[in-house]
Order: C-alpha cells, then structure tokens, then sequence
C-alpha cells in the first residue's frame, strides 16, 4: 500500500527526496542554516518531556506521610492548649510556665518543617540529577546520515526530515523512513506490532522504516519522512498523553523514585523499617494507654477530681509522648540515606565513565561475585591493525607480504572494500607518523587499513561499486561468523566475496590461491596443514585471523579456470549454504587488538575482593586463552577449565539437546574462558550461575556486552553493562549502565561505588 501511495503521489521514491530537496546518494547540503530552516518547517527530532514536579509539589507529597501528619495534628493541639487560660483563676501555672508552654508545640512544627524541606530538596535534586543523567544517555545516542556527500555521526535530536539515514545491524531507528536502498535488511517490530518475528525490509516489498524499532540484520539507506511528534513513537507518546525523554526505552525513563523502589537494599531496609515501625506503634499505643489510665486512676478514681478541660493539655502531652517515641523506633531516615548515598555513588560513577541507567544496579554491584567479560575492547584495546599475512602460499610476519601476485592483491582489495559496512571508514592523521582515526567496525577498520597500506583508495574502489549496485548482502551476524558480498562481473557474472572466522571460511574452500596465483585444490589435508603452521601460530601469539575467500559464476561456455561455477540457471540468492560453498580460499589475515596496560592489575583487584572474572568471547581457543593468561584470568598453577562453544554444548546438555542445571554446575565454578561462545552461550552460562545452589548464597552475576544479540544476556544478569563506543542500541536498551571508555577498570570502579552504597548504609544503621 505504501509504495501504491508513493508511487502514485510522488512518482516513486526518487520523486520524494526530489519533493523534500534532498539527494538520495549525497544527501541533504552541510549547511546550518538549510538544517535549522528544516527543523522550523518539519520540527525538531524531540519528543517533549514530562514536566519535573516543582519543588511546592514535592513538599506538598512530602506532607502526606501519616507520622508527619500525626505530629503536626499534635503541634497544632499542643500549641492551642498552650494559649488556652482557663475562665477560673485555681489552677493558673505560673508566668514562666505560661512562657514556655507554647515551645514545644513550635519545636514540633519546626522537626516537621526541617524533615519536609530536607526531603523534598534531596528528591528535588535527584530529579534534576536524573534528567540530567537522561539527557546524557540521550546525547551520546548518535546516528549516521550522509550529508554533503560525506558520512557524519549526529546526535539524533539533530536528525531533520529529508536526512539520507545510514541503518546497521544493531541500531535503534530514530525516526520515520523510506528505503532507497536495503542489504538483507531484517527489522524488529515487536516495539510497535507486539509482533516477535523479524520483518524484511526491501525497497520492492516493504519499504516503510518506524521510529522505535530495531535493525536485527543487514544495512540500509533510507530517507526520513518523519521526526518527533510526527513519527510513529511521537504519535504514541501523544496518544498516551505522556511525554518522553527522547528515544531511550525501558525502565531508564521511569521517574527515579520508582527505580529506587526496585532496589533489593532499599526493600530490604524497608521491610526492617516496617518491623521496627509495628514494634514502635506496639509501644507508643501502650504507653499512651497505660500514662492515661494512670492519670485516670490518680485524678478521677483515688482524687475524685471533676473532669476539666485543662485535663485535655495532659492528655495530649501523653499522645505526645507516645508519638515521640513512634518518631525515634522508625528510622525515617533510611529511604533518605538510601538516596543520598546511591546519588553520591551514582554522580561519582559518572566521573568514572559509567552511567547507570537502572539506579538499583548501582548497588547490586557492591554484591557482584562473577563478572563475565567480552574480550574485544574490554579487556583489549579494540584497536585493530593488520600485523602478519599468508598469502601466494608466503608467511609474512609484518603486515605488508612481500611478491604478491597482483592478480591476488586486485582481488583482496576489492574483496576487502566492497565485502565491508560502507559506513566504516579510516581517516589518515592530518599528523605525519600520526595514529588513523577508525570509525565503524574495529576489524573492518583494520582490513581498509590494510588496502590503505597497499596504496590503494578504498574509496576509490567503493566508487566504482556503489552500495545500490551490489547483486546480494548476507550482512554479519553471531551465528553466520562471516559477511558475504555478491557484485555483478562485465562478462554478465557474479563473484562473491567471503571473509570471516577462518575456521568458517576455510570449511567452504575447494580452492586456494598459491603460490604465483596458482589455483590449487584446497581439502581436509591442506585445511589441517593451514590450521598446524598458520592459523595456530598467528593465534598462539594473541591475534585474530580472518580468511578471505572468493568465488566466479560465470555465463554458459565461458569458464576458464577449474575454481569457477557455470550459470546454468539463475542462481537462488536465498540458498546461503550453496552461494557460500565451493569458494576459493585468497588469504589469512592475522590482526592483532593488545591488551589494555591497566587491565591485568584490574582483574588482580577483583580477584582479591572475591569477584571471579570469566572471558566470554567470539574468538579461537589459542587467541582467547593466550589474551586470558596475559590478563590473569588463567594461572598456569591453577585448575581451571578453557572451553570452546561445541565442547561446553556437549557437557551441559541431555539427551534431548536441553540445558541440565545439574550437568552445568559441574563446569561453571571452574570455568574461566568460553571460546567461540554463541550469544546463547552467554545466556545459558549466565542463567546457569544464577539458578545454582552451589553457593550458600545467590551468586550474583554482572556480564557486558556490545552486540545485538547479546541482549538476552544483558538482561538476565543482575548487572549488565553495555559498551558506549562499540555497543550497538539494541545492547545499550538492554543493559543497567553503559560503560563510556569500554574499559574493564570501569567496572571495577561500578564494584566499588556499589560496595560504597553497602558502607554508607552500615554507619547510617550504626548512627
């Protein structure tokens, strides 16, 4: 219906961006005053928020608590009473009574007033503190867009309608769309439909992209139609009658005071002021008894005293008393001092690169007894080069191979430039010897960098094969472990580019490129040979190695060499498994990511304070285990175990393929590295440690991720923490805090804050 109605209003896609002003491939001009003049026209990408309360309505609510109320109801008596001069002059107190009568009914106004302005100040403050921690989280959410020809990252409060919008795996839509162009582009629309199946999004079947929802797979362009109050999210935001803080989901835009009321210490040391608040009324209303039947006794019983009204002053001096020492059982101050030690602890976090989404996570932290931890960018420094190669059958240990064919060398780098997000990019440093600036995928990154040290333009090569152009996309995902590219050959042929887990790539090679170009059969021989003398090698010395493949398909009668595929019939670009088979293996790519300098007296710490650390990660068993030994996660000494994703499949799983509790708590207290994992791995490890009994207490299990499909994970364990640079949306929506320098001695920070919130708390008790 949506491409009728295009089709019909504005001739087609093309005749929108022409209507809206915008180029499809260069985008909207860099121009200032042309992007206001839009957010003029069309509005801005903002949802308007919900009014923070004002600090009289904190205090009016802050007045509605029943002990409050008793008190004042108290003061108010006690001050009455205090000017009251019976008509009689017998029982008149003295001068100096008289003075001072009317002080404690002022001293209780002036408790009353203190407690209110403290805490409506504090929650005051915190509101403002969390809208300010919102707005943070709302800044750092950037998407891409190409404006003057060029690819930029802008906050997506600056997206304007007309905006070309670069979609990836992993990102969160900010606002309303159109494809141009699309790449096995597959859309979670749960947000919107409550539907969990993916939909695919083509140009030619479903072009339509809504603000809220996610990119599972693949990568796009789109137009955007579409922004704030007038996209999908606004228009249900206004349906709703609420406001918003922007695009942000989930708990973290709950008003602070709710999150505060999830915090297991907080429910805890409520359900302890309740108890001391039962005992408490218990007393006071005893006390209270007995003090009027006492007087009750002595003046009306045994005295034979007429009833006076004076007696009402006693009786309200002995409700007094007895709120008095309702006052001192419950501890008022405990939601107090939970606040304001969790928003100290919060704001110093901040300072240590952690922004807490979820407030309780600040504290389920101080309790944290596993961490498991992401190896790339976490415990390493996700600065990727290129230091060793095999190609043309030679080992090269720096990154540049000598006597490549070049023949091989054409073939790589296009291979490398088209087979790769073309919203990575590498900027040379305007400093000579300087470092690049990498944006986009790390390991993409490195193999542009790569072509870059050969002396050729990745541009260059993208220009003659624009993103509209190519034939077929099967983008990279967890469960693939590889990206395939298909391009059209002049010869009315396709050839398709493979690069990926070498193990994965070299599994679908038949052929290989060796020595002098040579096309040479590659089977189970030469794939064992590889593994002995380069892969393990390569990954023995910590790097990653990725594998380069190709394959030709080419018309009837026209094949030349043994390696390529005659076009008998059109060939189903849905049939993965056969486009991907039968490829010509090109190289080896060894790419080395060092571990950060601080991060093995980070995890020496942890360990001391009793946290065991475990590395989950997508790489081989030789590169996991030696970057985990030069952490410190494994100890030649010790006993642990180090375990590739089949492996810890086999040993935790029944005889119907299910996962058994009982079979998984005999691995995972002496497991330290999972290679290989899937991301249902890392759900499976983490639900396992938190259902044990094994402990005599819950273990607690804190994980972090950056991928898509590490959400499951996320969200299971007691603390998630997503990565800020290199975590995609869909991570960062799951997680409790994201981590802004996606290093490891930040989390060791977000242990210590939280056990800081613990401390605070215990001297408050002691007080």
């Amino acid at each position: 219906e949506s491409i009728l109605q295009i089709k019909r209003k504005y001739g087609g896609v093309p005749g929108l961006c022409h209507r809206l002003g915008t180029n499809p491939t260069n985008g909207l001009p860099d121009d200032p005053a042309e992007l206001a003049k839009r957010a003029r026209v069309f509005g801005k990408n903002e949802i308007p928020s919900a009014l923070s309360k004002s600090l009289l309505n904190l205090v009016w609510e802050v007045l509605h608590d029943t002990i409050l109320l008793i008190l004042m109801g108290s003061a108010v008596v006690s001050l009455g009473l205090s000017f009251y001069k019976p008509p009689d002059g017998d029982n008149q107190d003295s001068s100096a009574d008289n003075v001072a009568n009317w002080i404690e009914g002022v001293a209780i106004l002036v408790a009353v007033v203190t407690i209110v302005m403290i805490t409506a100040l504090n929650d005051w403050s915190k509101e403002r503190q969390f809208r300010g921690l919102q707005s943070k989280i709302e800044s750092d959410h950037r998407f891409s867009v190409i404006r003057g020809g060029e690819t930029h990252d802008v906050v997506v409060h600056e997206l304007v309608v007309g905006d070309i919008g670069r979609v990836k795996y992993g990102d969160i839509i900010p606002a309303d769309g159109v494809l141009i162009q699309s790449n096995d582009l597959k859309i979670d629309e749960s947000s919107m439909t409550g539907e969990s199946d993916l939909v695919r999004k083509s140009v030619d079947t479903d072009p339509i992209l809504l603000s809220g929802t996610n990119a599972m797979e693949g990568s796009g362009r789109f137009v955007i139609t579409a922004v704030g109050q007038n996209s999908r999210t606004g228009i249900m935001m206004g349906l709703l009658g609420k406001g918003s803080d922007g695009f942000k989901t989930g708990d973290a835009d709950a008003p602070e005071e709710a999150q505060l009321a999830k915090s297991v210490l907080h429910a805890k040391l409520s359900k302890l002021a309740i108890q001391m608040g039962k005992i408490g009324t218990v007393i006071a209303l005893a006390t209270v008894a007995i003090l009027i039947l006492r007087f009750c006794i002595i003046e009306y019983i045994n005295g034979k005293q007429p009833v006076k009204v004076d007696d009402l002053n006693d009786l309200v001096h002995y409700i007094i008393i007895g709120v008095t020492i309702l006052v001192i059982a419950v501890p008022e101050g405990i939601p107090l001092a939970i606040a304001l030690s969790l928003t100290y602890s919060v704001r110093q976090m901040m300072r240590d690169h952690n922004l807490v989404r979820h407030l309780d996570a600040c504290e389920t932290m101080g309790s944290a007894t596993t961490i498991c931890s992401d190896k790339t960018g976490t415990l390493t420094t996700n600065r990727m080069t290129v230091v060793q190669s095999y190609i043309n059958g030679k080992f090269a240990k720096q990154s540049l191979p000598t006597g490549m064919v070049e023949a091989t060398k054409a073939l790589i780098v296009e291979g490398i430039c088209v087979n790769s997000g073309y919203s990575t990019n590498v900027i040379e440093s305007s400093i000579p010897g300087g470092q690049r600036t990498q944006i986009g995928n790390r390991t993409e990154c490195a193999l542009l960098g790569f072509v870059l040290d050969m002396g050729t333009s990745f541009n260059d090569v993208r220009a003659s094969h624009p993103e509209e152009t190519l034939c077929k996309l099967y983008t990279f995902n967890s469960t693939r472990n590889s990206m395939i590219t298909v391009i059209r050959l002049p010869n009315g042929g396709y050839r398709v580019y493979a690069k990926g887990a070498s193990e994965q790539i070299f599994a679908k090679s038949t052929f290989m490129l060796g020595e002098g170009g040579r096309v040479e059969p590659f089977g189970e021989e030469q794939l064992a040979r590889m593994g002995e003398e380069i892969i393990d090698p390569m990954a023995s010395e910590g790097l990653r190695t990725i594998a380069l493949a190709y394959k030709d398909y080419v018309p009837v009668g026209m094949k030349q060499h043994e390696n390529e595929e005659e076009l008998s019939s059109e060939v189903n670009w849905e049939d993965e498994d056969a486009v991907g088979s039968n490829m010509t293996a090109l190289a080896v790519i060894g790419i080395q990511d060092p571990v950060r300098t601080e991060v093995p007296a980070a995890i020496a710490k942890v360990q001391r304070a009793g946290i065991t650390v475990r590395m989950v990660t997508g790489d081989s068993m030789h590169t996991a285990r030696t970057i985990a030994t030069s952490c410190g996660i494994l100890r030649p000494e010790e006993d642990f175990l180090a375990l590739e994703s089949s492996e810890f499949n086999a040993r935790i799983r029944d005889e119907q393929g299910l996962v058994d509790q009982t079979k998984l708590d005999e691995i995972w207290p002496r497991l330290r590295v999972l290679a290989r994992a899937q991301p249902t791995d890392k759900y499976n490890l983490v639900k396992g440690i938190i259902d044990s009994t094994l402990s005599e207490n819950r273990e607690v299990v804190a994980v972090t991720g950056d991928g898509t499909n590490d959400a499951p994970a996320l969200k299971k364990a007691d603390v998630g923490f997503a990565m800020g640079i290199a975590g995609t949306d869909v991570a960062k929506e799951a997680s409790d805090i994201i981590i802004t320098d996606d290093n490891f001695i930040s989390i060791v920070k977000a242990v210590m804050w939280g056990r800081n919130v613990y401390d605070s708390i215990a001297k408050f008790l002691q007080f």
